[in-house]
C-alpha cells in the first residue's frame, strides 16, 4: 500500500538538523488510520484501493450506513474516509490500524488540504491586479479591475464576458495539493510527522499525507 495517512494539522514550529542550520516544520498529527474497506479487481468493485478513516466521533454526528460501514471493520464511528487507488492488491486486512511508520524511509510527501477561506475579494487581493493610478484624475477607482472587455470581443454579440475572465469573487476555501516536502521526522510514539514548509489550511484543518508521487529520492554519496 502506498503510505498514506489522514491527520490534523497542529501547527508551525523549528528544528535543527545535523548541520545545527534552522528547518521550519509543519507538525501534523497524522492518524492512527483504520482500514475500512479494501477493494480488488476480483470482487464487485473493479479495482484496488484501500479506504481509510480517520477521527471518532458521537454516533449522533454520523449516520447510519456510516456507523454500519465502521462497524464491519470494528471500529466505532469515524468523520472522514479517503480512498487511496494502487496497481496491485493489497495484504491489508478489514480494521486494521495504519500508523506513521508507514513512512518509514519516506524522503518527500504530498500533502492535500483545504485552503483558509478569505471571503469575497477584489481582484487586486484575489489575483494580484496592481489597480488604476493612483494620481491623474482616477478617483475612487483605485482598487477596480477596468475594463472587462466590450460585449463583442470575446464572445460574438452575447453579453456575457468569456468564462474564466479574473474577477472579484469568492477566494479560498479550495482543495491544495501541495507537492514534494521533504519529511523532516517521525514521532511514532505520538503519532506526528514534521514536515519541511508550510502545508495548506488552519491549524486543527484535516490533512490527507502521502508519499510524493513526483520527488526524486535523495541518494546519498559515499
Amino acid at each position: 500500500m502506498t503510505p498514506a495517512l489522514l491527520g490534523k494539522k497542529i501547527g508551525m514550529t523549528r528544528v535543527y538538523n545535523e548541520a545545527g542550520q534552522i528547518v521550519p516544520v509543519t507538525v501534523v498529527q497524522a492518524g492512527p488510520c483504520v482500514v475500512t474497506q479494501v477493494k480488488t479487481t476480483d470482487g464487485k468493485d473493479g479495482y484496488n484501493a484501500v479506504q481509510i478513516a480517520y477521527g471518532q466521533i458521537k454516533p449522533k454526528f454520523s449516520t447510519f450506513p456510516l456507523i454500519g460501514h465502521a462497524a464491519k471493520a470494528g471500529a466505532s464511528p469515524l468523520k472522514h474516509y479517503r480512498e487511496i487507488r494502487l496497481k496491485q492488491a493489497s495484504e491489508r486486512q478489514l480494521g486494521e490500524q495504519v500508523t506513521v511508520s508507514e513512512f518509514d524511509g519516506v524522503q518527500f510527501v504530498d500533502v492535500v488540504g483545504t485552503s483558509k477561506g478569505k471571503g469575497t475579494a477584489g481582484v487586486m487581493k484575489r489575483h494580484n491586479f496592481g489597480g488604476q493610478p493612483a494620481s491623474h484624475g482616477t478617483e475612487r477607482k483605485h482598487r477596480s479591475p477596468g475594463s472587462i472587455a466590450s460585449r463583442a470581443t470575446w464572445r460574438g454579440q452575447s453579453g456575457k464576458p468569456k468564462k474564466g475572465v479574473r474577477m472579484a469573487g469568492h477566494m479560498g476555501c479550495d482543495r491544495v495539493t501541495s507537492r514534494n516536502h521533504p519529511l523532516i521526522k517521525i514521532d511514532a510514539e505520538k503519532n506526528l510527522l514534521l514536515i519541511k514548509g508550510a502545508l495548506p489550511g488552519p491549524n486543527g484543518g484535516l490533512l490527507f499525507v502521502r508519499q510524493s508521487k513526483t520527488a526524486k529520492a535523495i541518494v546519498e554519496k559515499k
